[in-house]
C-alpha cells in the first residue's frame, strides 16, 4: 500500500511539473509576441535564453518518468497517464522551440529598414492570443481530465488556421518592394510558428482523450490530419 501511495505521489509530482512547464511556455509565448510587436530586441534575447528553463523542465519530466518506470510497473490506467505525460511534455517543449524561432525572427527582421505593416502586427496579436488560449485550455483539460474541453481545441485551432491563411494572403499583397517583401516573408514564418503551436495543443487534446477513454483517435480537423508533430 505504501509503495502504491508513493507511486501515485510521484505521478502527481510529475504532472505538476508538466503544468509548470506549460506556464513557462505561456510566458515564453507572451514574451515572443511582445518582442515582435514592440521590436524589443532585449526581450527577444530574454525569450531565447529562457528556453533553457523549458528544456530543463522537459528533461526533468522525462527523467522522472524513466526513474519511476524503472522501479515500478504501473497498472493500465496509470500507464495511460504516463504515456500522456510523455507526449504532452514533448509537445510543450516544441511549443517553446517555436517561441524561440519567433524571437530569432524578430531580431532578424529588426535590421530590415522598413516600417512594419500595422495590419499584419494586429493579425499576429489575434493569433498569439488564440495560441495562448489553446495552451491554457489544453493544460486545464489535462488537469481536469475534461474530454469536452480537449475536443474544443479542434475548433479553436481552425480559427488560428484561418488567420494564418489570411495572413499569407496579406503578405502576398505587400507589393514588389524587396525589403517589405523580405519582412513579410519572415513574418509568414512567424505566422506558421503560431499555427504549429495550435497544432501541438490539439495533439495534447488527443492525449487527454486517450487518457480519459483508453482509445487513441485523431481529432477530425482536416487541416490537422497528416500534420505529425514536428
Amino acid at each position: 500500500m505504501t509503495m502504491r501511495v508513493t507511486f501515485q505521489e510521484e505521478l502527481d509530482r510529475i504532472e505538476a511539473s508538466l503544468q509548470e512547464e506549460g506556464e513557462f511556455v505561456l510566458r515564453s509565448l507572451r514574451g515572443a509576441m511582445n518582442a515582435l510587436e514592440q521590436r524589443d530586441l532585449e526581450l527577444a534575447d530574454d525569450v531565447i535564453a529562457f528556453d533553457d528553463e523549458i528544456d530543463r523542465q522537459y528533461v526533468g519530466i522525462q527523467q522522472g518518468i524513466q526513474e519511476l518506470l524503472a522501479r515500478q510497473t504501473p497498472v493500465a490506467s496509470d500507464l495511460r497517464l504516463v504515456l500522456a505525460l510523455l507526449h504532452a511534455n514533448l509537445h510543450l517543449e516544441r511549443m517553446g522551440d517555436y517561441c524561440v524561432t519567433i524571437a530569432k525572427l524578430t531580431k532578424l527582421s529588426a535590421v530590415i529598414d522598413v516600417e512594419p505593416e500595422r495590419a499584419l502586427l494586429e493579425a499576429f496579436e489575434e493569433m498569439g492570443q488564440r495560441a495562448e488560449q489553446m495552451i491554457r485550455v489544453a493544460l486545464d483539460a489535462f488537469a481536469k481530465r475534461d474530454l469536452e474541453s480537449a475536443s474544443s481545441l479542434v475548433d479553436l485551432d481552425e480559427l488560428i488556421d484561418r488567420a494564418n491563411r489570411r495572413f499569407v494572403q496579406q503578405v502576398l499583397q505587400l507589393g514588389s518592394d524587396p525589403e517589405r517583401l523580405e519582412w513579410g516573408l519572415r513574418m509568414m514564418t512567424v505566422s506558421r510558428c503560431l499555427e504549429r503551436i495550435g497544432d501541438h495543443a490539439v495533439d495534447i487534446g488527443e492525449q487527454i482523450a486517450y487518457l480519459v477513454t483508453g482509445e487513441f483517435r485523431e481529432f477530425t480537423d482536416a487541416s490537422h490530419q497528416g500534420e505529425g508533430a514536428r
